[in-house]
């Protein structure tokens, strides 16, 4: 590792002053020499010949082998943003290139998201504020409340463990259900929450929140036939990505009105303008808004900065993300 490494900056140029506002970009350039220019959002023409660090964001061209043949010192590739799968493969490991992600400071954000969800699903808020707009104010005896609620968590990710933690500690009594094939009785017994697979959480559920990565085995895990297992008066909460509920499905059970959707990812994204899911009284639609957004985007370039500190100075870095983990992780 270099005292004073040369760093390049790859992220699309309108979010650079968002990422790396002008204090933090000081401090960036107290530890490293920066190249000049704007953020470099592809590779041709690029001199990498004498870079030691990449600090990447969204926006960022993918690491493939020709470009890593192009940066001999490349030693470190720092990710001020979340997932690292648009940009970073396993030829990338094989060199003995350090990898880390700002997906600890992103996920505060959305954990927060999804709780302030949960208190509205709880309350069936949807359901409240559409029959409210045509005259009909409910009774004390069909309001709905938290105390007590089943919530279902599909994903035991960072995210996923953030909000179990939070539920836990809520004064509402929840009880949590949690299905992740890769957690163990013990451990689920540990972090406090009840291991049932996919089906039953479905079924037990006043309100399932999903936080699982997007992989194969994971598209359309709420298909049709668990989407109908639901049961009436039901919430579905989905932060992670859309294509892990089956839309068309969606679409056809809240049409009837029994379940409740808060979506902030869908499948496609955006959905189209006339697609049927956004005309209904029963489903928030939000613009992939849960993770950092505005001035909350600094949180990323900090941990990035930060994580290139820890690398100078020999620290493992707290974002480190090993080979193994890039098939399983979001």
């Amino acid at each position: 590792m270099a005292d004073r490494p040369n760093a390049v900056v790859a992220m699309r140029p309108d979010i650079v002053d968002l990422v790396l506002p002008p204090a933090l970009r000081a401090r960036l350039d107290t530890l490293a020499d920066v190249s000049a220019g704007p953020p470099l959002t592809d590779w041709s023409g690029a001199d990498l010949a004498t870079t030691d660090v990449l600090l990447t964001g969204w926006g960022c061209p993918p690491l493939d082998t020709a470009l890593l043949d192009r940066a001999p010192r490349l030693a470190a590739v720092l990710h001020a943003a979340g997932t690292v799968k648009g940009h970073v493969g396993p030829e990338v490991w094989q060199r003995g290139i350090a990898v880390s992600s700002a997906a600890d400071a992103n996920a505060a954000p959305v954990i927060e998201f999804t709780l302030a969800t949960v208190w509205l699903a709880a309350r069936r808020t949807l359901g409240a504020a559409a029959g409210y707009g045509t005259g009909h104010y409910p009774g004390y005896r069909e309001r709905r409340g938290a105390d007590g609620a089943v919530v279902g968590v599909i994903g035991a990710s960072r995210i996923g463990r953030g909000v179990i933690a939070r539920l836990l500690a809520a004064p509402a009594g929840f009880h949590v259900l949690l299905a992740d094939p890769y957690v163990s009785a013990a451990e689920a017994a540990a972090l406090g929450v009840e291991l049932v697979d996919p089906d039953e959480l479905c079924h037990r559920s006043d309100i399932v929140t999903v936080h699982a990565p997007d992989l194969p085995e994971t598209h359309h895990l709420l298909d049709a036939r668990r989407l109908r297992l639901l049961q009436d008066g039901a919430a579905v909460i989905n932060t992670a990505r859309g294509r892990l509920l089956d839309t068309q499905a969606l679409t056809e059970q809240c049409a009837t009105g029994r379940v409740e959707a808060y979506l902030d990812v869908t499948d496609p994204e955006p959905l189209p303008p006339e697609h049927p899911l956004r005309a209904l009284p029963n489903v928030l639609i939000t613009p992939h808004i849960a993770g950092c957004q505005g001035t909350e985007v600094q949180r990323l370039g900090a941990y990035a900065v930060d994580e290139l500190e820890r690398w100078i100075s020999g620290r493992p870095l707290l974002g480190a993300i090993r080979a193994e983990q890039l098939a399983r992780i979001a």
